[in-house]
Formats: C-alpha cells, structure tokens, sequence
C-alpha cells in the first residue's frame, strides 16, 4: 500500500513537471507566433516604402529624362539646319541604374561620338552643362566658365551658337564667362576683355 501511494505521489510529481513544460512550451509558442507577426507585418511595410521608393525613382527619371532631353535637343536645333534629337534611357545594368545618351534621326539612336563631328557633341555638352545647372537645388552660384567652347563648330554655325549662348544668359540670369578666339562668338557678348601675353606676363584690355 505504501508503495502504491509513493508511485502515485511520483506520477503526480511527473504530471506537473510536464503540466510545467507544456506550459512554457505554448508560451514559447505565444511569442514566436508574435515575432512572426511582427516581421510579417514589417516585411509588408519594407516592401510598400520600397515601392514607393520606386515609384519615386521612376517618376524622377521620367522628368530628368524630358528635360535633359528637351534642353539638349533644343539647343541643337538652334544651331544645326537638321539637327538630331537628343535620347536619354535610363537602364538597368550589374543592379545599378545607368543613363544612355545618344544622338536620334529617323528613329535610329546612335552614338554621338560617332554619329557626327566634334560640332554636334560640343553643342550637346553646352546643352548637359546648363541642364544639370538648372536641375540644382539650390542652384550654385549663377556664373558659368567656359573654356574655348564650340571649338569644333564649323565657323559658318558659330553665329548661331552665339545666339544661343546670350538667349540663355538672358532667359536664366547666368553670367557666363567665356575664353574664345572666335570673333563670331564675341559678338554676342556683353562685355569682351581682350588678353595679351609677353614674356609670360598676361594683360587685359
């Protein structure tokens, strides 16, 4: 009888130790189940903020790509009796976004360094410069150095590209400070400086 009753007491004993870990268990389970729910809940959010992102980065491109587009392309056809357009794409390439620019006639895009003279593509990279100045915010400060520009424009263009160069000085409140050689150039500026060099002493006139 005694031996009954201290198997029994043992079982008890055994009963609520497990009793115990059935408990910690379904608690363990509890807050599992809850840390589940959590991450689910911020995988969902990280996967909206990512779309937005996207959605943004998108938008930004598709703005970027018209402006640069349209200022360049407008450029060039202020200079050039048949001018390209200018193509920008924005592209997906090694899990980088990278932009293609490119020379467009007849719906061919090609490549401006081979598409057509040096003429073209100093036209272009004026255009780029002005273009990413006036996508600045805050923009710097309203000056711009140029350096022998257009040195590969036929003289015949070079007019014309003058024309350009004040139109947008005036139009944007930029001051643009040139090198030239070009008379055809200069006749456009508001102010000319003329410099002189002896005996590697520089004078301005």
């Amino acid at each position: 009888m005694a031996k009954d009753m201290m198997q029994l007491q043992e079982a008890r004993q055994k009963l609520e130790q497990l009793k115990g870990k059935k408990d910690r268990i379904e608690d363990d389970i509890f807050h599992l189940k809850c840390d589940i729910q959590l991450k689910k809940s911020n995988i969902m959010e990280t996967e909206k903020a990512l779309e937005i992102v996207k959605t943004v980065g998108l938008k930004t491109q598709q703005t970027l790509q018209f402006h640069i587009s349209d200022t360049v392309s407008a450029a060039l056809e202020s200079v050039f009796p048949e001018p390209y357009q200018f193509g920008v794409e924005f592209i997906q390439r090694r899990n980088k976004t990278e932009c293609d620019l490119s020379f467009v006639r007849g719906g061919e895009a090609m490549n401006p360094l081979e598409a057509s003279g040096g003429g073209a593509v100093d036209v272009a990279s004026f255009a780029l410069r002005i273009a990413s100045w006036t996508m600045q915010s805050p923009r710097s400060r309203s000056i711009l150095f140029l350096d022998e520009p257009f040195r590969y424009l036929s003289e015949g263009l070079l007019p014309l590209a003058g024309q350009m160069v004040k139109r947008i000085s005036d139009q944007l409140d930029l001051q643009i400070i040139m090198v030239t050689h070009s008379e055809a150039l200069m006749e456009h500026a508001d102010r000319t400086f003329t410099v002189t060099q002896r005996k590697g002493i520089s004078k301005v006139f």
